[in-house]
């Protein structure tokens, strides 16, 4: 067995760790139990490579046990908790662009420092104190809780006066925690199985909620300089978009290049929900892989050489997860992406999934509350693996299509990482479109080119608005294009199957069963050439 290959063991089997920690709660005891067993196996069977390497497996797979619940422990345990169901008052910053919906706005507010209620506990918690590194630091005889939270909380306030990324607000409102389904960013979400808004809020630091409070504005200005710096130059590209064209054109050229839904009417979303195109007016993990190896194959149809049209790409990438203000999931799939660019640039595919499980690993250490909550991690984890591995087996099948416009690739890509998605989506929402892989087959080749020629005469407006509107009327007839493709799509009276009470066995089975098919083939392929 290979070193490469014994690593790859490892990292899975830390995987396999987190993912079993995700679903059942394991006691301690079990928990020795298991590593004592690795620790025996190591060390009695040591001439025994096989034994050495599962015993080390099972270690990596505690470890991957321990550093779920590290962080569960760290949430449970932090000293923000013991400020739920008060009336309490904190100074904080804007850590995140607010997001508006209607009247109201949802603020991420890191919080800096608490002013407790007017009956301050005496003693605090255990939990509470600064042993082990807390960032509870003092408490004073007023009740001002000092120091570093390293936590935030999920503000509600009216959508006037706004506020900005980098303000620090002092806030005077009732702590809450949050509810299971309250509050859904998506109403989507509430079909989710097994759905907890509390959970899902957690994996990005966020550990109670606060509605409608007293909000005073202390200082403006205090966050990142390059992250305010990016999010004004994007909002600068959305009032110039907005300019040129309309809606709804310009509402969903607006969701695809920034992931803003607020201004598509309630009827598209539905239509887009139903023919399984609504990732295109979002930012999903799946939504950049796809788009990354499209925009590939664009640029190489439009002339560019191979090394020109990867650079390229992988330079349009990064400038466009900056300009929607890099959050973690959209950098998460963006390194997936560019892994998978350079498989296909280099043309090592036998190599590029493991780097695709190493990122993952890496993730998933740094925070491994994604694996369950993260949906948009598995769907450009899952999308990747897809490409990676279905792709060349598609591409093999269609040999005989036209390769018009760089079809054949985009045909074979897109439906790659629509097969590998499916079973996650179906446990997900309980939903799926029937005719999500030929829509998407019809809409998706022309994403890259409305992505890219969105961001040009966006840009070009804020300086020239003449030019730009003559630049965006090719936009305006691919996305009136997408709108007839998604409008008759909708109206197939089988366009989705919902499915009830999806069990999670479902998924290991799906994808067990997806494995060995493409196992089969692939060693099937092999033997074809080993033939000639």
């Amino acid at each position: 067995m290979t070193a490469p290959k014994i690593f790859l063991y490892f990292c899975l089997s830390f995987v396999g760790g987190i993912f079993l920690s995700s679903v059942f709660r394991i006691p301690l005891f079990l928990i020795l139990t298991i590593l004592i067993l690795g620790i025996l196996l190591i060390s009695v069977f040591w001439e025994y490579k096989n034994f050495v390497i599962i015993g080390f497996c099972i270690l990596f797979l505690v470890l991957g046990i321990w550093r779920h619940q590290m962080a569960l422990s760290k949430i449970e345990n932090s000293p923000l908790q013991n400020f739920i169901g008060k009336e309490i008052t904190f100074v904080g910053l804007v850590d995140k662009e607010p997001s508006k919906r209607g009247k109201t706005a949802k603020l991420e507010i890191k919080v800096e420092k608490i002013i407790a209620d007017s009956n301050p506990p005496a003693t605090l918690p255990p939990s509470a104190g600064p042993s082990n590194g807390s960032p509870l630091t003092k408490v004073n005889s007023e009740g001002i809780s000092s120091g570093s939270y390293r936590a935030k909380v999920l503000v509600t306030v009216w959508k006037y006066p706004e506020y900005d990324y980098g303000d620090k607000l002092k806030i005077q409102g009732k702590l809450e925690e949050p509810g299971i389904f309250e509050g859904l960013p998506r109403s989507e979400l509430a079909l989710l199985r097994g759905f907890n808004y509390k959970d899902y809020l957690a994996k990005d630091g966020i550990l109670a909620v606060m509605n409608f409070p007293e909000v005073e504005l202390v200082e403006k200005n205090q966050g990142n300089f390059l992250k305010k710096t990016l999010i004004s130059f994007r909002q600068k590209l959305e009032e110039s978009l907005n300019k040129t064209l309309s809606r709804p054109h310009s509402a969903i050229l607006e969701a695809l290049l920034f992931g803003k839904e607020e201004n598509i009417s309630k009827e598209w979303k539905e239509k887009l929900n139903l023919t399984g195109t609504r990732h295109i007016a979002a930012v999903s993990g799946m939504n950049i892989t796809i788009i990354s190896s499209l925009i590939f194959g664009f640029l190489l149809w439009l002339g560019f050489w191979r090394n020109q049209a990867f650079y390229l790409s992988i330079i349009l990438i990064i400038f466009y997860i900056l300009m929607i203000g890099a959050p973690a999931s959209a950098i998460r799939a963006g390194i997936m992406a560019l892994l998978l660019l350079t498989a296909q640039h280099f043309g090592r595919f036998s190599s590029a999934s493991r780097s695709i499980v190493l990122a993952a690993t890496l993730m998933l250490f740094q925070n491994p509350l994604i694996l369950r909550w993260d949906i948009g991690f598995q769907l450009s984890f899952l999308a990747t693996m897809g490409m990676i591995h279905l792709q060349p087996i598609l591409s093999e099948k269609f040999k005989k299509i036209p390769d018009v416009w760089q079809s054949r690739d985009n045909l074979s890509s897109t439906l790659a990482a629509q097969i590998f998605v499916f079973p996650i989506l179906i446990y997900n929402f309980g939903q799926i479109s029937i005719i999500s892989p030929i829509t998407n087959i019809l809409i998706l080749p022309i994403i890259p080119f409305l992505t890219i020629l969105g961001f040009i005469f966006s840009f070009i407006g804020i300086f020239w608005q003449g030019l730009a509107q003559i630049l965006s009327w090719p936009a305006w007839l691919g996305i009136t294009y997408i709108f007839k493709i998604v409008d008759l799509s909708s109206k197939i009276s089988f366009a989705s199957l919902t499915f009830k009470n999806v069990h999670w066995v479902f998924l290991i089975i799906s994808y067990l069963v997806l494995g060995i098919i493409v196992w089969r083939i692939k060693e099937s392929q092999k033997l074809k050439f080993l033939k000639y």
